[in-house]
Parts: C-alpha cells; sequence; structure tokens
C-alpha cells in the first residue's frame, strides 16, 4: 500500500484511513465528513491528492501527439491555458478523464491515480521519436485549496496575484515559500486552485496553509475523500470507474462536449458509429425517498421492469437530499420520470431530476 508523504500527519491527525487508488488515504477526520463538505461549501478545504499522477510530454512532436491521443480540441490552448478531455481507446469507452495544462515548451497531463501506470504505458505506446514524455508523478505533490474564500487566502500568502488568473488557467507562483504551478481548477463545483511542487515540500505547504488559514479568520480545515466525492458528485463531476469507465462512451455518460469531432482522436470512429446508431443507455440523475442509494442497485419503471443501473449515490449535503446517479433506458431518462430503486429488497420512490444538483462556481 503505498502512502502519501502526509500520511503521518493524517494519522495524527485523527484521520479514517482506507485503501483507494493503491494508497492507503484519509477517508474523513473527527469533524466528520458532512461537516468537511460544508466547510469547503462555506470557506476552505485542504485535500492531499497525491494520489494523482502527472505526465510532462514535450518535444517538436508534442502538439500532434497530445491533440492526436485526447477527445478534446487542445491545439488553440495558449500558454497558462487548462482544459478537461478524455483518454479513449479504440471502442470508444473512456480509459481515463483528465486535465491539460499548456505550459511553454510542454504539456502537464494529469490522470487518475488508479489509471496511472496504464495510461503511462497507452501514451507511451503511440508516442513517436520526437516527443518525450516522463512520468513526474514521484517528485511532484499535488494539493488542493477549494472553497469560496480559497483564492482570499492564496492571494495572502502568495507573491502572484491569484486572483488574477482567469479559471481554466494556470501559471506560476511562490506559496509561502514552495514554488509551484497553480491551476485555477478543481473538483468540488467550489472555486479555489490544484498546487504541483517539489514532493519534499509537502507537509511544509500544508500545515502553513492550515495556519494561515486560521490565524487569517479563514476557516480552513483538511478534508478526506469522502466529501471529496460528495462534493463532486453534487457538483455534477465524474468519478472514473463509475460515470466513466472502460465500459462506458461519452455518449451514454453526457460528454460529448469533451469530444472534438472536428479533429482526429482514438475512439472518434467508434463514436460517430454510436451517434449514428443511438445509445442503449444515459446517465441521469435520481433523487430517491426512502432509503440510501448505493452503486450497483437496480432502477425499475413504474412496471417493476429493470430499466438501469446505479453507478454512484449518497447523501448530498448542501442540497440535503439522498441522489444517485444511474445509467437508464433513454425511455426514461427525461427529467421528472418517476422510477423506483431497489434498496434491501424493497422497491423505494425515485424521480429523474437535473443534474447537477449543485451549480458549480464557474457555470454561475
Amino acid at each position: 500500500m503505498n502512502q502519501t508523504r502526509l500520511h503521518e500527519w493524517h494519522v495524527a491527525a485523527g484521520a479514517k484511513m482506507a485503501p483507494f487508488a493503491g494508497y492507503d488515504m484519509p477517508i474523513s477526520y473527527p469533524l466528520g465528513s458532512v461537516e468537511e463538505h460544508l466547510v469547503t461549501r462555506r470557506s476552505v478545504g485542504l485535500f492531499d491528492i497525491d494520489h494523482m499522477g502527472q505526465v510532462e510530454v514535450s518535444g517538436p512532436g508534442a502538439d500532434g501527439f497530445v491533440s492526436g491521443l485526447v477527445s478534446a480540441k487542445v491545439l488553440d490552448m495558449k500558454d497558462g491555458d487548462a482544459r478537461y478531455s478524455l483518454l479513449l481507446n479504440e471502442r470508444g469507452t473512456v480509459i481515463d478523464d483528465l486535465f491539460i495544462y499548456r505550459l511553454p515548451g510542454s504539456w502537464w497531463i494529469v490522470v487518475n491515480a488508479s489509471n496511472r501506470e496504464e495510461d503511462v504505458a497507452w501514451m507511451n505506446a503511440r508516442k513517436p521519436a520526437d516527443v518525450t514524455l516522463v512520468d513526474r508523478s514521484d517528485d511532484t505533490y499535488m494539493i488542493a485549496v477549494q472553497g469560496p474564500r480559497a483564492i482570499e487566502l492564496l492571494d495572502a500568502v502568495s507573491d502572484a496575484k491569484i486572483s488574477a488568473y482567469p479559471r481554466f488557467t494556470s501559471g506560476r507562483a511562490t506559496v509561502l515559500g514552495v514554488p509551484c504551478l497553480v491551476g485555477r481548477t478543481g473538483y468540488t463545483g467550489e472555486d479555489g486552485v490544484e498546487l504541483f511542487f517539489p514532493a519534499d515540500k509537502a507537509e511544509a505547504l500544508w500545515t502553513g496553509l492550515l495556519a494561515e488559514g486560521n490565524k487569517r479568520g479563514i476557516e480552513t480545515q483538511a478534508i478526506g475523500l469522502a466529501a471529496r466525492d460528495s462534493l463532486r458528485f453534487e457538483a455534477g463531476m465524474p468519478l472514473h470507474g463509475h460515470e466513466l469507465s472502460q465500459d462506458i462512451s461519452p455518449l451514454e455518460a453526457g460528454f460529448k462536449w469533451a469530444c472534438d469531432m472536428e479533429k482526429d482522436f482514438t475512439g472518434k470512429a467508434a463514436i460517430e458509429k454510436l451517434a449514428a446508431e443511438g445509445v442503449q443507455r444515459k446517465l441521469v440523475g435520481l433523487e430517491v425517498s426512502g432509503g440510501v442509494p448505493r452503486e450497483g442497485y437496480e432502477v425499475q419503471d413504474q412496471s417493476g421492469r429493470t430499466v438501469g443501473k446505479i453507478v454512484a449515490g449518497m447523501f448530498c449535503p448542501t442540497v440535503k437530499k439522498f441522489a444517485a446517479n444511474a445509467f437508464v433506458e433513454p425511455g426514461v431518462g427525461k427529467v421528472g420520470t418517476t422510477l423506483a430503486v431497489t434498496i434491501r429488497g424493497k422497491a423505494v420512490p425515485a424521480v429523474v431530476v437535473k443534474r447537477p444538483l449543485y451549480i458549480p462556481a464557474y457555470r454561475r
């Protein structure tokens, strides 16, 4: 089991630890996952996300290589831009979802922890001779600083005005004496950043941000993976292995917007074929009454016929509802459709609702 460099800090802070993507990670702290979720919605949450991977791509052929590798349009990106994209296989299903940063002279690609080795192997197998690909994950640390007061805190402790960075861009800044690549990105639905910096500075920056926030009267707390999951779920963001996977097409999951059909990329032909044939299932949100919906639970129509299956479900602290994401037959996927979910052998009421449940800050 891998450990991040903050592992001892998490344990000392009383975190409940559990395996995630090959790492022993903090699931929640004594504050509790619901309150951690709400702290991030009202002030600042710090997330140890060093289980994520980072890949640097450079060389004369890097632009064309990255463009053909990922689904999104990237050749229009300027230095400092950041963009969400998908890494697809030839079947047009999702190997991983990524954030791509265009840096001066290179591309910086952030991959999911559980997919890091497969992603890097996939890229290397397709890399031409004029492209250099380096896995920077081991020597790079990653912390997310998220919440409506995150930028206020960062402006106060950085040598650059982080508030001047538009959302979905990046820049260089020294934060509490630590040189960082600062991405105005995140996975919570709130404003904030993701920081990339030398791994040996992890504890100094983490504890420094906590101390500075509380010294300045900005509520700042460490947040575990349970709250990270409920935050992203409310904001309509996918978790690979649930709303996206190698068994799921972007068309089924509602991610056609992340595919630039005007360029060539791996998986494009399969997407075009599925679009012509029509999808047999689609991702919808469900509000559920009478129990907690969990992954794998079946969804029925009003006649009792099974029409789909839940891929993620939980209590949503901001909206104070039990909700789920499910793949269902397109014919029952319209908002307002009455369905049911089987929980412990009992069919409980559910209704299709509009996603996301919580409007992300960048869309307001």
